[in-house]
């Protein structure tokens, strides 16, 4: 779908990125700008900042930027145009319907339109004779009616090839089925379901679109579970199941457990604020979701070794984001789901107390640590104390940290101080090694050594920032726009990156259109756009625009003229010779 430059135009207009960004994080004002905790990677002091005379954000600690619609590709997971379709909805705005185009944005729209006529096929077939034992096995597992289909839950069958010709039968072609990741593709280029002879649970995001699959084998069969491969509209690592319903209950906490099961279990029993990952660890975009929607995550895994280890990496990803954590480990090994219908009509106020009786990360990983050393022998409580004060430096509230300290002491009957020493050292250690990789990544920056976008950049550092400057200019100043259009060539850029950026600014300033962050946001990736964001914050507006400029294009005109140590290298001696005799031309 093309968005007309005049709807975007009044989009822009009545947008408000600080009102946008702020039913996200929380704002405060700090000068002109707004300031927040980012809500796109774990960090402890707020360092993304919001300009709404400008239209644009930034977060000086992992680099995001960009415009209100960027803001939302990336919070939402979304692409351009259903952004775009999103802050409509809030200005109270309809996108034109256009005609659809073949790339992307289509297959996206036929992908989601084919996994729902597959969840409906699915949820159909649960209630066929060939379904039976399907059903037969959820409601085994104590589901009832109302609750299979408040998640939709369906199977497939055994037959490789019967959803294949349903879809079909509806208009999909066996390429969008299998870019769906409902279908394999044989050997002879021949579609056949993926999904076979497996209760199936449809994974939804939160807006009510079925974006994938989990399906679980009633048989020995392995694997176990099946899950949809990343598809267009599927990324296993940022999206959690059921959360589309867990948001609306959160309350502040959300449960997080290792399977589908266990949600919905839970979820019946009235513990509707319970989600799970999509057959994977948990990742760091999944516990930037998690804050987003609670201040506190009850972490619920197996009580076996590798649910243990589960939870050890799960604390691991999830404290630097800030969320209290609180640990429950269900007694006797057994999952959630199972200790709910172990206890029939108890089960759910049984479950109840484990949740109000849980304890935080630092205290379950002490336990862990009792568990491992003997503290009625010396060495081995030297041992524990050592690495529970490694546990306890970890955390960033003093007056918590104090109060594990007073308790270890007395548990332990050894001098407060001397832990406390033992803290302070696992305190500075942990300073110095922040201190030192913050200055590691400003060298980076600073010689743009890892810049992934630009690797041109570390080659001509002088003539990049000049280009960077430049479009900074152009972004900020219309009058100064129109005149570095007129006067400065494409071809004098240095680095590829920069010279694309220009280009597109320059074609939008030639044909008398706006170029703020939102009028290119459409042209950029969330990455380069959060470049170019870095750009304005690192050149703020001028004083004298076109003096300036003029200073930059010249330094572009004197870069320009030189050889690369690309080109010097190759070069022959008539090459370097001439080089030589203009640099002697510009000294006299």
């Amino acid at each position: 779908m093309a968005i007309t430059e005049e709807f975007k135009q009044e989009l822009k207009s009545r947008t408000d990125i600080a009102d946008v960004i702020s039913s996200y994080v929380q704002l405060k004002r700090s000068g002109r700008n707004l300031v927040g905790l980012c809500p796109f990677h774990n960090e402890k002091s707020p360092s993304f900042s919001v300009s709404r005379e400008n239209g644009f954000f930034y977060c000086f600690g992992c680099g995001a930027g960009g415009d209100a619609i960027t803001f939302i590709r990336r919070i939402e997971n979304l692409d351009y145009v259903d952004a775009v379709k999103l802050l409509a909805q809030r200005a109270g705005m309809t996108v034109p319907e256009g005609p659809s185009d073949n790339g992307m944005g289509k297959l996206k729209t036929r992908i989601l339109e084919a996994n729902r006529e597959a969840a409906r096929f699915y949820h159909r077939m649960l209630y066929t004779p060939e379904g039976r034992q399907a059903l037969d096995y959820l409601r085994g597992r104590g589901l009832s009616e109302k609750t299979i289909i408040h998640f939709g839950l369906g199977y497939s069958p055994r037959d490789r090839f019967e959803l294949v010709n349903h879809l079909k039968s509806k208009g999909f072609s066996g390429n969008e089925i299998i870019q769906a990741n409902l279908a394999n593709q044989s050997q002879k280029g021949y579609p056949f379901d993926r999904f076979s002879d497996r209760v199936m649970f449809p994974i939804i995001d939160l807006r009510g679109n079925v974006i994938g699959f989990g399906g679980r084998i009633m048989s020995d069969i392995k694997p176990k579970y099946l899950n949809t491969s990343d598809t267009p509209v599927f990324n296993k690592s940022r999206n959690l199941f059921a959360l589309q319903f867990a948001k609306n209950k959160a309350n502040g906490q959300l449960i997080l457990v290792e399977g589908y099961m266990d949600v919905i279990a839970l979820h019946q029993a009235g513990f509707e604020n319970a989600v799970a990952t999509l057959g994977t660890s948990l990742t760091q975009d999944q516990a930037m979701i998690i804050k987003r929607y609670c201040d506190e995550v009850v972490i619920c895994y197996d009580a076996d070794e590798a649910g243990q280890k589960a939870t050890q990496r799960a604390i691991g990803i999830l404290r630097p984001t800030g969320v209290k954590i609180k640990i429950l480990t269900v007694p006797n090994g057994k999952d959630p789901d199972e200790f709910i219908r172990s206890h029939g009509q108890q089960g759910n106020a049984r479950f109840r107390m484990l949740l109000e009786k849980s304890g935080n990360d630092i205290e379950y990983r002490l336990e862990k640590l009792r568990g491992i050393f003997n503290t009625d022998i010396p060495g081995q409580k030297v041992e524990f104390l050592t690495k529970a004060a490694e546990q306890i430096a970890q955390l960033d509230n003093p007056v918590e940290q104090d109060v594990y300290i007073s308790q270890l002491s007395r548990e332990l009957d050894v001098e407060k101080d001397a832990i406390k020493r033992l803290v302070n050292k696992n305190n500075k250690r942990n300073y110095r090694e922040y201190k030192k990789e913050e200055i590691r990544q400003v060298q980076l920056d600073l010689s743009a050594a890892d810049d992934r976008l630009n690797k041109e950049k570390r080659l001509n550092l002088r003539g990049a920032n000049a280009e960077e400057a430049i479009i900074a200019m152009m972004i900020y100043d219309p009058d100064t726009a129109l005149m570095i259009s007129k006067e400065l060539s494409a071809d004098v850029f240095v680095t590829g990156f920069n010279r694309r950026i220009y280009e597109i600014l320059k074609k939008r300033v030639d044909s008398g259109m706006e170029i703020s962050p939102q009028d290119i946001s459409g042209d950029l990736t969330e990455e380069e756009m959060g470049r170019v964001t870095k750009m304005l914050m690192s050149h703020p507006r001028e004083k004298s625009p076109d003096t300036a400029a003029r200073e930059y294009m010249q330094v572009l005109a004197e870069q320009s003229e030189r050889l690369t140590p690309e080109q010097a290298a190759s070069a022959d001696n008539d090459t370097i010779m001439e080089q030589l005799r203009r640099l002697r031309e510009k000294k006299k």
